[in-house]
């Protein structure tokens, strides 16, 4: 059991990693229906960690993009974003007793859900897939014209 912030950064990548997948499993009933909700009346696009083999049961491959990067790219720019929770996290990480071991053992757990096996699965799931292979570069724009004519958007 966690009792705050420093037993979440600190744990294993083991345990991270199962603590990722377990939270997902758990999650999956909710977010359909919360997909379901949201969508009744209109088109939405959603960032989602649902499991290939649930997305296979309930949809199809022109609803379906898959964005992925190599292990080294997620890993190494996992805090780049000034996204709100890894902002909070890397804080947190920061405030440990010894925040390089620390942010060392975070990101070995980051590697773990972002393993080769992971990718793979992804990968070669059968949905449209767009891998990343240029971090130097902002590929917003390319990346936001691919997934607009795949779900058919644009023309």
């Amino acid at each position: 059991m966690l009792t705050d912030w420093q037993d979440f950064v600190n744990r294993s990548p083991d345990t991270y990693f199962d603590w990722v997948v377990g939270s997902t499993k758990e999650q999956i009933e909710f977010e359909i229906m919360h997909l379901i909700s949201i969508s009744k009346n209109k088109k939405v696009i959603v960032d989602t960690n649902l499991p290939i083999e649930v997305l296979k049961e309930i949809t199809d491959y022109h609803q379906v993009a898959i964005m992925v990067s190599e292990q080294s790219m997620s890993v190494e720019r996992f805090f780049d974003r000034a996204d709100e929770d890894k902002i909070f996290i890397k804080e947190q990480i920061m405030k440990a007793k010894n925040p390089d071991e620390t942010m060392k053992n975070f990101l070995e757990g980051i590697a773990k859900i972002n393993s080769q096996e992971v990718y793979d699965n992804f990968v070669n799931s059968g949905f449209f897939t767009i891998v990343r292979e240029n971090s130097e570069y902002d590929t917003k724009l390319a990346t936001m014209n691919k997934l607009a004519t795949h779900f058919g958007l644009v023309e």
